[in-house]
């Protein structure tokens, strides 16, 4: 049955498929450059919504196919093989077709009456083209790794929260709100202990090839993921560490780089991510070895000595400071979660720890500990030395988490901070007017009729004391300030745990 109730018949999907094809002909053969750019922003959103709903039959195909038993009769022993056979899938494609089916799909019962959706506020919002495929793989996989213990009703709730996320926020979110929900619902580890990931940690280093080059994976625990984040952090920005860069300063993983040099650096690498990244840790080891003749050691000189000498003094390297702080991790976790030593703490770039995890790392090497209250304002700071310039980022970290333009994912550890009120303009370098954005952003805020403005946010606000974000015009003629919900959703889902998981979560408290 469709929409309005019509059966469909051989004859009905043919016409169905044939409007739709004339509709895809006549888009891409009636000029698009005809449409003004609000119509062509307009006509993207509606066309995906419109590729969302008819992706949302996939459910309903693979069903009515696997319940008239097609995969059998195709020869293929169940549903994927028979979908890459049928439709030329990859087996990626294919299973996650079938998952989603299982998820979201409506299934006949022995006595042929349907049986409940196992996500139904997920399948409706898929149906309705409101969220994506990817949206609904990431649910799905959250969904399937909350513990069996959590009630029904939690669970449900659970769901909600996603899918309202997902209707405004971006599928790669997905992951991080996941490890949020299950460092709460699951603050013993009964589901992932830190015993098992530390099972699973391991890197290995394979032979190298016939060009000498050496494949290297693994898996990090959060522990080291955290320390090397802070150190890649600076050492892998764009100018740092440039092996193809024969400015010896920028080379040198111990010594000092003046901002001029390196913004002259940075414009003039053309190295990707990862292999920026690979230059940082050539650098950072190098510097720990004496009297090697390397790119780094050469640039570093004597710091390289120095840097080896007091690892093995067991005293830290220091690597200077990347955007006004020491090259350090950075943890914030909340007084509740601290008091009842179960929840999560989040380093500055945008990882997570159990608090367990979080107070062995800060004993063992002295990190910045921020502690928020119940509305994230930071109650306390700690350091292992005395920071005077830098407290002020230290507490934008804490309340900012991150870049605060909406939908960016990019860790505070990556971000500058920006004046809300211009410094031309006379706004002061207080907390009550700085904000952490990332580079890219930052470059968008501007006066013109394609600048974004950035404003705080009043105490009439949803959310007072945070940044807001103004769009242009063009893509906002409402002008209605927006905010990153990106690096907070830790905040919501401790909510909904203390809300309806209390028997549940009173236990493991």
């Amino acid at each position: 049955m469709n929409s309005k109730g019509e059966t469909l018949d051989s004859t009905g999907i043919g016409a169905l498929m044939t409007e739709v094809t004339n509709v895809a002909d006549t888009v891409l053969n009636g000029g698009l450059n005809r449409l003004t750019d609000t119509d062509v922003v307009e006509f993207m959103r509606r066309l995906e919504i419109c590729k969302r709903q008819l992706a949302a039959l996939d459910s309903a195909l693979v069903i009515e196919a696997s319940e008239r038993d097609l995969p059998r009769k195709a020869g293929v022993k169940d549903a994927v093989p028979s979908l890459r056979q049928t439709l030329g899938l990859s087996r990626y494609d294919a299973s996650m077709r079938v998952k989603i089916a299982g998820a979201c799909g409506e299934f006949l019962g022995a006595d042929g009456k349907p049986r409940p959706i196992t996500l139904a506020a997920t399948a409706n919002a898929y149906e309705t083209g409101v969220i994506s495929r990817d949206h609904v793989r990431g649910i799905v996989d959250i969904m399937t790794h909350l513990p069996a213990e959590v009630p029904a009703q939690a669970r449900t709730e659970t769901e909600q929260l996603l899918v309202e996320h997902c209707v405004t926020g971006l599928p790669d979110d997905l992951p991080k709100i996941g490890r949020e929900i299950l460092a709460r619902l699951d603050p013993e580890g009964t589901v992932i202990s830190d015993a098992d990931r530390r099972r699973r940690r391991g890197i290995t280093i394979s032979r190298p090839g016939v060009d000498g080059m050496s494949k290297i994976e693994g898996w990090l625990t959060p522990e080291l993921r955290a320390l090397l984040d802070a150190i890649f952090a600076k050492l892998a920005r764009p100018g740092m560490c440039n092996l193809d860069d024969t400015d010896a300063e920028i080379l040198a993983a111990t010594a000092k780089v003046e901002s001029k040099v390196l913004e002259a650096a940075a414009r003039r690498d053309r190295r990707d991510a990862a292999q920026r990244t690979h230059d940082a840790l050539f650098a950072l080891v190098a510097a720990l070895q004496p009297g090697t003749d390397t790119p780094a050691d050469t640039a570093a000189g004597t710091a390289a000595d120095t840097a080896a000498a007091a690892a093995k003094a067991g005293k830290p390297v220091k690597l200077g400071k990347h955007r006004g702080l020491p090259v350090e991790v950075v943890v914030t976790m909340s007084l509740a979660d601290l008091e009842r030593g179960a929840g999560v703490a989040t380093t500055a770039s945008g990882g997570h720890l159990s608090i367990s995890e979080a107070l062995k790392l800060a004993k063992g090497s002295r990190p910045v500990l921020a502690v928020l209250d119940k509305d994230e304002i930071p109650l306390y700071l700690a350091h292992g030395e005395r920071l005077a310039s830098s407290g002020q980022r230290l507490a934008l970290i804490a309340r900012d988490r991150g870049c605060t333009h909406p939908g960016c994912d990019v860790p505070a550890s990556m971000c500058a901070a920006h004046h809300v009120i211009d410094w031309a303009k006379g706004g002061p370098t207080d907390v009550t007017n700085l904000a952490l954005v990332c580079d890219h952003h930052h470059a968008l805020v501007n006066d013109s009729d394609n600048g974004w403005q950035t404003v705080m946010l009043g105490k009439d606000s949803p959310t007072p004391g945070r940044v807001g974000w103004i769009a242009p015009a063009a893509l906002d003629p409402s002008h209605t300030p927006q905010v990153n919900e990106h690096h907070h959703v830790g905040k919501r889902v401790a909510g909904l745990v203390d809300s309806s998981c209390r028997r549940w979560g009173s236990r493991a408290a």
